[in-house]
C-alpha cells in the first residue's frame, strides 16, 4: 500500500513535470550571462529595448541632409550607366581573380578628363611601387622586388576585371586598396593603367 502511494506520487510529479514542460515552446527560459547578448553601447541595427535617448526610440539615426543612397550615386555622378551603381558594392571573393576578368568591365568613360583623374590617382596610390610609366621601378620596388611591368608581355593585355580586382583585393606582394580608393576612382585609374600599358 505504500509503495503504491510512492509509485503514485511519482507518476504524479513526473506527469506534472512533463505538463509544465510542454506549455510554451518559445520559452528558452533564463538566460545565462544577459550581457554577453545585450550590449551595453546601442548597435545601430539592433533594437533590444526602446532607446530612450534617441527620438521615436529607435537606435538606428536618420541619415544626415543629404546622404546620398548606393541607388542614387550614377545620378549624384552624373552617369546613364546603371553598372556604376552596381559596382558600388564589390562582391567578388579576393581569390576569383578569373571570374573578375570574365564578368567586370569599366562602366567609367575614357576620356581626357577621366585619364586627367586616373593619372593623379595613380600618382597617389600606385607611381611608389609601380613607377611613373608603369615599368615597376618606383622607388618602393627597389625594396619590394618582383613588382610588374605593365608593358612586358605578361602584363601588358591585362583586361578591365583584372587590374580593377588586383588594385581592390591586392595580388602577391600587393596590398589591398579597396578601402582607400572607391569603385569609381579604382576604374579610373584601371583606364590609366590601360595607356601605360599601351606605352
Amino acid at each position: 500500500m505504500k509503495n503504491n502511494k510512492i509509485l503514485a506520487s511519482g507518476l504524479l510529479f513526473l506527469l506534472s513535470i512533463a505538463f509544465t514542460a510542454c506549455d510554451n515552446h518559445d520559452s528558452t527560459g533564463y538566460e545565462y550571462a544577459p550581457n554577453m547578448y545585450h550590449p551595453v553601447g546601442y548597435e545601430p541595427l539592433s533594437q533590444i529595448d526602446s532607446n530612450r535617448i534617441n527620438q521615436y526610440g529607435m537606435n538606428m539615426r536618420l541619415p544626415v541632409d543629404g546622404t546620398i543612397s548606393r541607388r542614387n550615386y550614377k545620378t549624384r555622378f552624373g552617369s546613364g550607366d546603371s553598372a556604376v551603381a552596381d559596382l558600388m558594392v564589390y562582391n567578388i571573393n579576393k581569390d576569383s581573380l578569373r571570374i573578375a576578368e570574365r564578368v567586370l568591365s569599366n562602366p567609367v568613360p575614357n576620356n581626357e578628363k577621366t585619364l586627367e583623374d586616373g593619372k593623379e590617382l595613380y600618382v597617389r596610390y600606385c607611381w611608389h611601387c609601380h613607377g611613373e610609366n608603369g615599368e615597376g621601378n618606383g622607388p618602393v620596388a627597389e625594396k619590394y622586388k618582383g613588382v610588374p611591368n605593365y608593358k612586358s608581355d605578361a602584363y601588358k593585355n591585362m583586361n578591365d576585371g583584372h587590374i580593377f580586382h588586383v588594385i581592390t583585393h591586392g595580388k602577391g606582394r600587393m596590398w589591398p586598396h579597396g578601402s582607400q580608393v572607391s569603385p569609381e576612382e579604382r576604374w579610373k585609374i584601371v583606364h590609366y593603367v590601360h595607356k601605360l600599358q599601351q606605352g
